[in-house]
């Protein structure tokens, strides 16, 4: 199964206790006993999050179609609220990048702020800079150097 979906069996197991996932069937032996219905289930789980959709979130579109009612106006909604904050993200990056680029514009070629009463460094200690939280939060969780 990891095999032929690209998912560790960690990540299968893991997805077995969370519900998103049903419990395989074994084989005399023990092993798990997987259908082309398991494959496809996972296909979709993997693409549900490649659109930034949380387990929950996924977890909640199988629950309505286990239920045998339309996905499609459930998803509609959650992709709406992703494009919601995407939108306000982007107005948060947007703000966050044009008090990046006036604080650069400030310091112009300052090399050495310490003789002028600088502390650590003055660019950071006189910015005033506000930023936004929620762009702040994402440019430290990717793992890039701000």
């Amino acid at each position: 199964m990891a095999t032929a979906t690209g998912f560790t069996t960690k990540t299968i197991r893991y997805y077995e206790r969370e519900g998103l996932l049903a419990d395989p069937g074994r084989t005399g032996s023990g092993y798990r006993e997987y259908t082309l219905a398991d494959v496809e289930r996972l296909g979709f789980i993997g693409k549900a999050k490649r659109l930034g959709l949380s387990l929950a979130e996924i977890k909640g579109i199988l629950q309505v179609y286990e239920r045998n009612e339309p996905t499609c106006e459930h998803v509609r909604s959650l992709v709406d609220e992703k494009l919601a904050y995407v939108d306000a993200l982007l107005k948060d990056l947007s703000t966050f990048r044009e008090e990046m680029s006036r604080l650069r514009q400030r310091t112009g070629r300052l090399v050495d702020c310490r003789p002028t009463g600088g502390g650590i460094c003055g660019i950071v200690e006189n910015s005033g800079f506000g930023g936004s939280e929620k762009a702040l939060r994402l440019l430290q969780s990717s793992g890039r150097k701000a």
